[in-house]
């Protein structure tokens, strides 16, 4: 119950927010320990298809896009994806200047200050790595503390156990199912939902920089601390 009321009925109402709108997303490179995030463009298209041509699990739960069967769909993708202002696309890069995947920042709403990490495609060379998870630290940490959202969403195929998993793992709060939320490429799809607030980001953050350390590693790339651990999930 809430412990604000209606100076007039009585009535509970929500707390005061700061209604400032957030930010946009922007062109911006970020740096991170393990290699970058930056704006996506066209020219990311070849190299992007040669980390991602005969992998079509990656496109399995993606609502529309994928699998692409020649380079010149792909290429002509990604185009469109790059100049879209929502969702708005980063490419992954990893410290030798080598592309590993793209993931965006969607359903974008300044007003509300309410923005969604999604189509996240990560190349095999990608996935449970060091990088995968600084990726999504320098995206949160940009939503949150350069552009100023105070809810981050994270949305998934409810089949999409990995998905599942790593919203947990990166300690988003599961909030839900949506059933028959959508028709992807032709079929149901319910909808898990996630979401991490502003609120819980200070948590959050010191977690992702704790798991992150190059101390939390033994010799042969073992995790020492697990993040899920830290941030008390079961993924």
């Amino acid at each position: 119950m809430s412990e604000y009321r209606d100076p007039t009925t009585g009535q509970p109402i929500g707390a005061p927010v700061d209604a400032t709108p957030a930010q946009r997303p922007g062109p911006v490179m970020i740096e991170g320990r393990y290699g970058r995030i930056e704006k996506l463009t066209p020219q990311h298209a070849p190299e992007l298809w040669k980390v991602f041509a005969g992998h079509d699990a990656v496109w399995t739960y993606m609502s529309a896009s994928g699998p692409f069967s020649a380079e010149s769909e792909f290429v002509a993708f990604i185009a469109e994806r790059a100049t879209a202002q929502d969702p708005y696309a980063y490419a992954i890069i990893d410290n030798s200047g080598a592309l590993a995947g793209y993931f965006t920042l969607m359903q974008i709403r300044p007003e509300m200050r309410v923005i969604e990490v999604g189509h996240v495609v990560y190349s095999p060379a990608l996935q449970r790595t060091r990088l995968g998870t600084e990726a999504q630290y320098l995206l949160a940490k940009y939503a949150f503390e350069t552009l100023g959202y105070r809810r981050y969403e994270w949305n998934c195929n409810a089949l999409n156990a990995a998905s599942r998993r790593a919203a947990l793992r990166y300690g988003f709060v599961y909030e839900g199912t949506a059933r028959q939320l959508m028709i992807a490429k032709g079929r149901n799809r319910d909808t898990a939902w996630f979401s991490m607030l502003d609120s819980e980001w200070p948590q959050r953050k010191t977690n992702f920089e704790r798991w992150l350390a190059p101390e939390n590693f033994t010799a042969d790339g073992k995790q020492i601390l697990s993040l899920s651990d830290m941030n008390g999930t079961t993924a």
